[in-house]
């Protein structure tokens, strides 16, 4: 049965680097929850320290109703998924998976029972008798997960599962590992710096850098309203322009930027008259106007460094500087045109672009 998990003011260091900085978090039973940030953020010793791997300097650990911080790995009932899947290559896929439970005290029959069961949970009942050299990268993730899921975890813990794997392999074993966390009915704790994968796998997710949280929400709440600059360029690309607040109004927030006036809609974050903010704009909410459109947020520019992806197109958009007291003489901007019909990769042409006011976020500075 899926559990509560709630970290409370965890701190932990390491020499004189602090791993953790007073890390307080709840996950909800049954939830897919992410640590997610760069490396060295903390994200894995948070973890180690959920697993027993890592006894923090200060602060709880909560497993349900239960304190964890003092109990040993194996008496939490926890699930570990390494990074380098830590199979027995001397071992059939049958017998790795046996090992997680012949330390326990299980009858043969019943500990049989449960293989079959997760063999057949992560599909691979037929190879059963195959030993890991003869597998592929994603099928030995899946005898990873299925020895983790054996003993019947409460909670799930899966640091960077995907990272050996190649680009097919691992969008394949995302909506594996979510299937079978979800049919298993367990809650999952997952680690990664790979923000593709947690926008695509988690419920929720929470942004740790420098040993702290600086973000906890939904892949759509995190992803389009970032609370800060440092999420906001973690999540996906964006473009960070900077500027003074000349009017709050019912449309929305008027903000004097180098490129020129922009109006933003209101957001969480205040923002009084005068006052210097920072607004986000993501390269897809930049779109190519007519020549004819009106509106708020058209700007005329040129458009340049052109790559060509298929289904989508880079560019670099140049605006001039039409507003005093900014250094520079333009202001590039990022750009993701989708669908292109024709891509000129190296000529500079005229572009007028638009931009939806409730696609600028307001960030505090």
């Amino acid at each position: 049965m899926a559990v509560s998990v709630r970290f409370d003011s965890i701190t932990k260091t390491f020499g004189r680097t602090r791993a953790l900085d007073n890390v307080s978090l709840a996950i909800e039973p049954g939830e897919m929850f992410f640590l997610l940030g760069p490396s060295g953020c903390g994200k894995t010793t948070l973890l180690r320290c959920l697993a027993g791997f890592c006894e923090p300097d200060a602060g709880e650990v909560w497993l349900g109703d239960r304190c964890m911080t003092r109990i040993p790995p194996h008496q939490r009932d926890t699930g570990m998924v390494f990074q380098s899947y830590a199979l027995w290559p001397h071992m059939t896929v049958r017998e790795n998976i046996l090992f997680g439970l012949e330390m326990r005290d299980l009858e043969r029959g019943e500990m049989a029972r449960r293989v079959d069961e997760v063999l057949e949970m992560v599909r691979m009942a037929d190879r059963a008798e195959a030993r890991p050299n003869q597998l592929s990268g994603g099928q030995q993730q899946r005898v990873a997960l299925a020895r983790a899921l054996v003993v019947h975890p409460r909670c799930l813990l899966l640091d960077e599962p995907l990272s050996n794997l190649d680009a097919r392999l691992r969008l394949e074993m995302r909506s594996e590992i979510r299937r079978i966390c979800k049919d298993a009915g367990l809650t999952a704790i997952y680690v990664t710096h790979d923000q593709k994968e947690a926008l695509a796998m988690a419920d929720r997710m929470a942004i740790l850098d420098a040993g702290r949280i600086r973000q906890i929400g939904t892949p759509e709440d995190i992803y389009r309203h970032p609370a800060t600059t440092f999420v906001a360029n973690f999540i996906g690309e964006t473009n960070l322009v900077r500027g003074e607040v000349l009017a709050v109004d019912g449309r929305g927030v008027r903000v004097r930027t180098a490129m020129g006036e922009i109006l933003a809609a209101a957001g969480p974050v205040t923002a009084d008259r005068g006052g210097r903010i920072t607004l986000s704009i993501r390269p897809e909410a930049i779109r190519i106007a007519s020549p004819s459109g009106s509106g708020p947020n058209l700007f005329e520019g040129r458009m340049h460094h052109s790559v060509y992806l298929g289904e989508s197109a880079q560019h670099q958009v140049s605006l001039p500087v039409t507003e005093r007291g900014w250094d520079g003489t333009e202001v590039v901007l990022k750009m993701l045109e989708l669908s292109p019909r024709v891509v000129a990769r190296d000529d500079s042409r005229p572009v007028r672009i638009a931009i939806l006011p409730e696609d600028v976020i307001l960030l505090s500075e």
